[in-house]
């Protein structure tokens, strides 16, 4: 399976939040969305960097809640891992697993087109493994 199989039932959507909006503003946005990380993009389409809930919490505990105020790009994560559309998705799986990933930017010809979360991954390796069992079970009743 390949990302772009992810991302055709995901979609393609992708919050961004830019470099220089406050800790408080990505707050907003992770609750408004219910979601757990944004990329951080200064126009919606390239990658400055990559923020989740943990970064929140850790800085946090750092710095108090001076945070709040600060720029996102203070607590970013500006080295991304990224992936593209044609990328196998059990490959990734090792990856995110093996460098503690969860969220993983799509780029394709330079333009983000998506972003893979490691709930997608395991998601996508279960529905695998359903269909592989569903054929099995044909196979031996058939």
């Amino acid at each position: 399976m390949r990302i772009r199989d992810i991302l055709r039932n995901k979609g393609h959507e992708v919050a961004t939040v830019r470099p220089d909006a406050t800790v408080r503003e990505l707050l907003a946005t992770l609750a408004e969305l219910n979601i757990g990380a944004v990329v951080v993009s200064p126009d919606g389409v390239g990658i400055a960097g990559i923020v989740s809930e943990r970064d929140v919490v850790r800085r946090l505990h750092e710095r108090g809640a001076d945070l709040l105020g600060a720029p996102v790009h203070d607590i970013m994560t500006a080295e991304v891992r990224t992936c593209g559309p044609d990328a196998d998705v059990a490959e990734l799986r090792t990856t995110m697993t093996e460098h503690r990933i969860r969220h993983v930017p799509v780029v394709d010809e330079g333009r983000m087109v998506g972003l893979v979360s490691i709930g997608d991954v395991v998601k996508s390796a279960i529905d695998e493994l359903e269909t592989e069992r569903e054929h099995l079970v044909g196979y031996l009743h058939g």
